[in-house]
């Protein structure tokens, strides 16, 4: 697949080193080149590239917004018509507000796109280790039907079990999730380094 990673950040460089590692396209969207971009290229070993932010949404079929969710209103502004078509993965967060998904700006910014909420309820270290105690870490997501199976599949590939949720709409079960990482994370003391199973 070929996937165009806005944000060289820890979450958009773990996410986007592993993909490239497992033989995706991978391009990191950059508005210039910065030592956390450089990172991202050389952890890749040279399987990923660097891009203009433009450049890298126009040669994707998904695009992954890793960026702070402050930033949401000037990239959509700048890149909104380039969506159209693409699968969007939603994996920022409004850290403080009482909406942590950027779904409806998505998709009211770009309408033709497929939008997912995804990569945002557990820690970046759990991406790089999404293993503890040899027990697989789960992901919640929702989005459209369209190019679920994919998005499915790129969940995957980081070694994370992927749990479906439903549509767009179940953005905020998510976020709820995601307030409950950081209540035990931060509120509680548990660190960084812990997730959630799903038990069947």
């Amino acid at each position: 697949m070929k996937i165009a990673v806005i944000g060289t950040g820890n979450i958009g460089r773990v996410l986007g080193v592993k993909w490239a590692h497992a033989g995706h396209t991978v391009t990191f969207g950059v508005r210039q080149m910065s030592e956390k971009a450089q990172r991202c290229l050389d952890e890749s070993d040279g399987k990923a590239t660097a891009v203009s932010i433009s450049e890298a949404i126009h040669n994707s079929e998904f695009v992954l917004l890793a960026i702070p969710g402050k930033a949401i209103g000037d990239f959509l502004s700048e890149n909104k018509d380039s969506l159209g078509g693409k699968a969007v993965i939603d994996a920022t967060n409004n850290v403080g507000s009482e909406v942590m998904n950027n779904i409806e700006a998505i998709q009211t910014a770009a309408p033709e796109a497929f939008v997912y909420r995804a990569f945002s309820s557990l820690g970046w270290e759990n991406f790089a280790n999404p293993q503890i105690n040899g027990d697989k870490l789960a992901l919640l997501y929702c989005g459209s039907d369209e190019k679920r199976a994919d998005v499915h599949k790129l969940i995957e590939a980081i070694g994370l079990e992927a749990v479906y949720i439903g549509d767009e709409g179940q953005a905020t079960l998510i976020d709820s999730m995601t307030r409950v990482w950081f209540a035990l994370a931060f509120g509680q003391g548990y660190g960084r380094e812990f997730g959630f199973k799903l038990v069947k």
